[in-house]
């Protein structure tokens, strides 16, 4: 019994067709979003990739990107079969792609569903390579006469001001490392070296952070260095006091900014899929419409058009069927009494044959 029948006469037939037609043009225009979306991602993840480590955050920008592409290619092709349709004779030229057509439309409506909920499984992988790529940028902070990171300074200070954080997981990882270069270190003074040499690696750490880490919108001036010591600073609690530099961690401002771009290209991603799979069921019912009248050899009467042919249950017993053949197609029948065809044949007698024959007559 076949799911979802509907009855077409010849003028619904037409006004599908047409209407399917400006659909699919519109499919065009949301596969140019989905690309230019895909695009955006991949070029605000390219702005600050020299904090990031390598990984896989390009793959959701990357399946955006593709999937936009053959959304136009797919929905212009299906704007040209919709058009063609509104006839039952440029129909026929149609017929035998129409099926594969939505196969492959099938597959690719399947594509932007994935591209949508990558969208939001992508922040664990996002957040590792923000860790990963924001604790070498620190680490580097200082090597600004090193070919290759003295970038690095730049980047982090611009970042950790635009994006009003400090550090990587906060301002306490400044205080772990030693961002201040040592060419800017006064070598003879009594308390450089007594730090240099308190620390086992001989680093020079103090609980200080950089410029970028201050707030502007604090009423006191910025103050960078002995963050933890109340006795440095006038009236200065730093347990109790709200500090006058950025609190949050840039790792985390990172994360959420991009979680929120994510989340809105995710909903506009499941929005083109919702609209694509409209089309998609649209176009099944025009081609089992059309063809059920090319069947019957009235293109002027009714004709019934369905999702599917049969039941869901008998459809997929049906596809099973196929993929079983399919993989059996190149084995070895191994059926009782069907063996190898060369094995059975027997060899020419060369030898003597028991056979009499007779003689032929001599000629007179």
């Amino acid at each position: 019994m076949a799911v979802l029948k509907v009855k077409f006469t010849k003028t619904k037939r037409d006004k599908l067709a047409q209407i399917l037609w400006i659909l699919n043009w519109i499919s065009v225009v949301s596969g140019i979003i989905l690309f230019s979306l895909g695009l955006f991602l991949k070029i605000e993840i390219k702005k600050r990739n020299e904090v990031m480590a390598k990984g896989d955050v390009n793959s959701v920008p990357n399946m955006l990107i593709s999937v936009g592409v053959i959304a136009c290619i797919i929905n212009f092709l299906g704007g040209k079969i919709c058009y063609d349709c509104s006839d039952a004779n440029k129909f026929s030229r149609w017929k035998l792609v129409m099926l594969p057509y939505i196969v492959c439309t099938f597959c690719f409506t399947f594509c932007i569903l994935v591209g949508a909920l990558m969208c939001y499984t992508m922040r664990n992988e996002l957040e590792e390579s923000l860790y990963l790529g924001l604790r070498d940028a620190i680490k580097f902070y200082k090597d600004t006469d090193i070919p290759g990171r003295c970038f690095l300074k730049k980047t982090v200070d611009l970042l950790q001001i635009g994006f009003q954080c400090c550090g990587n997981n906060g301002f306490r990882d400044w205080f772990e490392i030693q961002w201040v270069s040592a060419r800017y270190l006064n070598m003879a003074s009594k308390e450089v070296l007594d730090r240099l040499k308190s620390n086992v690696d001989g680093k020079f750490l103090v609980d200080g952070v950089p410029f970028s880490c201050c707030n502007p919108s604090s009423p006191r001036p910025c103050i960078q260095y002995q963050l933890t010591n109340n006795s440095a600073h006038y009236n200065y609690d730093f347990l109790t006091e709200e500090l006058n530099i950025w609190v949050k961690g840039c790792r985390e401002a990172l994360l959420d900014y991009y979680t929120a771009i994510m989340r809105s290209i995710g909903i506009a991603a499941l929005l083109i899929w919702l609209f694509e799979l409209s089309v998609l069921i649209g176009v099944r019912y025009l081609q089992t419409a059309m063809r059920n009248v090319l069947l019957l050899g009235d293109l002027e009467g009714e004709s019934d058009g369905w999702l599917l042919e049969n039941s869901f249950v008998e459809t997929a017993k049906y596809n099973i069927n196929i993929i079983k053949s399919l993989g059996k197609a190149n084995q070895i029948s191994t059926v009782s009494g069907m063996n190898d065809p060369n094995i059975d044949v027997q060899n020419t007698n060369c030898g003597k044959s028991n056979v009499t024959t007779k003689s032929i007559p001599a000629a007179r």
